[in-house]
């Protein structure tokens, strides 16, 4: 009871200190929700002090505000293509699209061999001997795609 009569008696305030208070707990446990849900908190607190309003209000108000601001930071997050260093990690296999290699090992009933790298890749495509060139044109998880150069 003492928290919602302090609440009550100093409203505008109570809710300035808890935005301030969720602001720095988003320092320490970071994930993007504490931070809206002090902004609303302190966007509740400067309504309070401009206009008079109710503690149910401006429960309602930091409610919406949370949900809201939230929400859309969620949406906004997800729609934004995932910027990296490292585009291929864990897809080793498309980085080699595009390049041209020489067979190790014939390919034979549609599987051959090439070297790329440090790494012996299995490829697949037409029957082809020793020595053939070939240019990767895509993947089927670790087995290279391939096709025959004139």
């Amino acid at each position: 009871m003492q928290v919602i009569d302090f609440i009550a008696g100093n409203g505008p305030w109570a809710w300035l200190i808890a935005g301030l208070v969720l602001l720095a707990l988003e320092l320490v446990v970071p994930g993007g929700f504490l931070l809206w849900m002090g902004i609303a908190g302190i966007v509740t607190g400067v309504a309070a002090l401009v206009w008079p309003i109710g503690w149910p209000a401006e429960w309602l108000i930091f409610g919406v505000l949370s949900l809201v601001s939230i929400a859309l930071w969620v949406r906004w997050t997800r729609s934004r293509p995932a910027v990296t260093d490292r585009p291929y990690l864990n897809r080793r296999a498309d980085q080699f699209i595009g390049q041209e290699a020489v067979l190790e090992q014939a390919i034979a009933q549609g599987f051959g061999r090439v070297v790329l790298g440090d790494t012996v890749w299995r490829v697949a495509g037409a029957d082809l001997p020793v020595g053939q060139r070939v240019r990767i044109v895509g993947n089927e998880g670790a087995v290279l795609m391939v096709e025959a150069l004139d």
